[in-house]
């Protein structure tokens, strides 16, 4: 769950008096990890790329995922010189997409931006990337590199988890989705309704709306330091699309079950049958263990299936919350309560 609902308002980025001079607000979201050397880079671009289209202002919201460099205290010195951006902290390390999710409840644009903070994101394609959305086309607009800049093992990561979505979210098999994106403001507001403790970004969007495109562009080469996504937040991001947002899988178990139960009963039958017909046959100990061997791990695989169902409906159950936030500073434009209607209270001292 989030750790508070967001009510107040504050005079950082005055939306009606944007409005009212007949400009649009764009609210870039960026989750921040072991950044430090690069996400000012990103912060100063962004600023740059807004200013080539003066009808439209920015707000940037900055969220520090515990990362254990001294990333705070960059975003921190960005929020100081500039209100219009936002550093958030967060207590514990949740991964980008609850990072995400937490900056969410911040923005307050018109178009809400989701970039990285490694420079790898062509931010200079901004207006390209902006363009369906602006023009009416579509309610998301995803980036499409053609030439992924990332190893062969996360590009091989990456083809079986678009390959999950095609099945489980019924996700059209052009569509690619990439770490910078843009999307309209209701689509955002829809998304932040979501309370449970695993958030899928690409599933959220399409249980949003079908009017998702792509943009082809260039991703760019990582200047600054290195990839942080390890195999085991890849494989945690892979179950969250593989159960969060389908019983597919579950109905994959029972299909399973009952194709092997049939192909038992067959079994049986002809057993027994051969037996009758012929008494000398010696029933081969090799094969049928091999049978029971494999029939035995898929029925602890689809048990495991339905303890991990079960296991996150139970973690839901108990309010595990989604992200929690240490510190705010900056003047948010939308400001925390003291809580939630769950009960969850969290620590925030704004600066």
């Amino acid at each position: 769950m989030p750790s508070a609902i967001f009510t107040g308002r504050e005079d950082n980025v005055n939306i009606d008096a944007i409005h009212q001079e007949g400009r649009e607000l764009i609210s870039f979201v960026i989750p921040c990890y072991q950044s430090e050397g690069s996400v000012g880079l990103v912060i100063d671009e962004i600023r740059e790329v807004v200013a080539q289209r003066p009808h439209f202002a920015y707000q940037i919201i900055a969220v520090n995922d515990s990362s254990p460099d001294n990333l705070l205290d960059v975003i921190r010195r960005e929020a100081k010189e500039d209100p219009a951006v936002t550093a958030i902290d967060l207590a514990t390390n949740g991964g980008r997409h609850n990072a995400l999710l937490c900056g969410c409840h911040f923005a307050d644009g018109d178009y809400i931006v989701f970039i990285d903070d490694d420079q790898q994101c062509p931010t200079d394609r901004l207006w390209d990337l902006m363009e369906p959305v602006l023009t009416g086309q579509a309610d998301v607009s995803i980036a499409k590199y053609p030439h992924k800049t990332q190893s062969r093992f996360k590009n091989f990561g990456s083809a079986v988890n678009d390959a999950v979505a095609n099945w489980l979210l019924g996700k059209d098999k052009d569509l690619k989705f990439s770490n910078f994106s843009v999307m309209r403001r209701f689509v955002k507001d829809e998304i932040i309704k979501y309370q449970n403790p695993y958030p899928y970004l690409s599933g959220l969007m399409l249980r949003s709306t079908n009017r998702v495109v792509n943009v082809e562009m260039e991703e760019r080469e990582r200047a600054i330091g290195v990839g942080h996504y390890s195999f085991g937040k890849s494989f945690a991001l892979w179950m969250n699309s593989f159960t969060a947002f389908s019983v597919k899988p579950l109905r994959m178990a029972t299909t399973c079950g009952t194709i092997f139960a049939f192909l038992g009963v067959i079994m049986v039958f002809y057993t027994v049958i051969h037996k009758l017909l012929n008494p000398n046959v010696a029933i081969g100990y090799s094969s049928l263990m091999s049978v029971l061997l494999f029939i035995g791990g898929m029925l602890m695989f689809m048990l495991g299936l339905i303890g991990e169902y079960v296991g996150r409906i139970y973690i839901s159950l108990n309010n595990s919350p989604q992200f929690v936030i240490r510190e705010i500073y900056g003047k948010a434009d939308a400001a925390p309560g003291n809580g939630d209607e769950h009960g969850q209270n969290t620590d925030h001292r704004r600066r």
